[in-house]
């Protein structure tokens, strides 16, 4: 019976550290590709766009308290590189 214990711990020891280098795999390729194409891929912000506010705003549609929390939520969630540029209320 105790070859059989050893043989399952052995099996479920080498089942996780594969599953673990696999999933550690994963995610290094992943983290590296993202890099790659925001290094060469990604557009630059022009200097007019950066600076020009790009919400919408009508006052009719949603109070300007509202817009201001939905815009700080953005930037702050995206660190500065998501814009605004349309809201409607559905």
């Amino acid at each position: 019976m105790s070859t059989d214990i050893q043989t399952a711990l052995s099996l479920l020891v080498i089942g996780m550290l594969s599953v673990f280098v696999i999933l550690s795999l994963v995610v290094l390729a992943g983290r590296v590709l993202i890099g790659i194409v925001n290094k060469y891929f990604s557009t630059p912000l022009d200097e007019k766009s950066a600076k020009a506010p790009t919400s919408v705003y009508r006052p009719s549609v949603i109070p300007r308290e509202k817009l201001a929390v939905i815009a700080a939520a953005v930037e702050a969630v995206s660190h500065g590189h998501a814009h605004i540029t349309k809201v409607e209320k559905l």
